[in-house]
């Protein structure tokens, strides 16, 4: 069982894609040629799938780092530098309206952001 094992993992990336039901379908033929004792069918269902698990946080890390990797390379504000921006204009809104002796402009129409 070993081998098989070993065999499963060098899967790598094909068991981020691999659902439970699969892979107790491929045990459970195992178990029917004689390849592998009914006994150890369980054990190795629960370790394929936190491998699959495991392998698919690794992709999803991997993904993200990619894409803000790109992000900032093409010089993509990220949310947090927008909403950094917001505030200093509202600041600076609130400050003209004070030297022009007007009320700001979020006090003359409340506008909420729905994203």
């Amino acid at each position: 069982m070993s081998d098989l094992f070993k065999k499963a993992i060098s899967l790598g990336v094909g068991l981020t894609i691999v659902s439970k039901e699969k892979v107790e379908k491929v045990v459970e033929d195992l178990v029917k040629r004689g390849e592998l004792a009914p006994s150890e069918s369980k054990a190795l269902i629960d370790r394929l799938v936190e491998r699959g698990e495991e392998e698919r946080g690794v992709f999803k890390s991997a993904v993200h780092e990619q894409v803000e990797r790109v992000l900032k390379e093409l010089k993509i504000p990220v949310q947090s530098d927008v909403a950094e921006l917001e505030a200093r204009i509202a600041v600076l809104e609130r400050r003209v309206a004070e030297l022009e002796g007007t009320p700001a402009a979020e006090e003359v129409l409340p506008e909420k952001r729905t994203d």
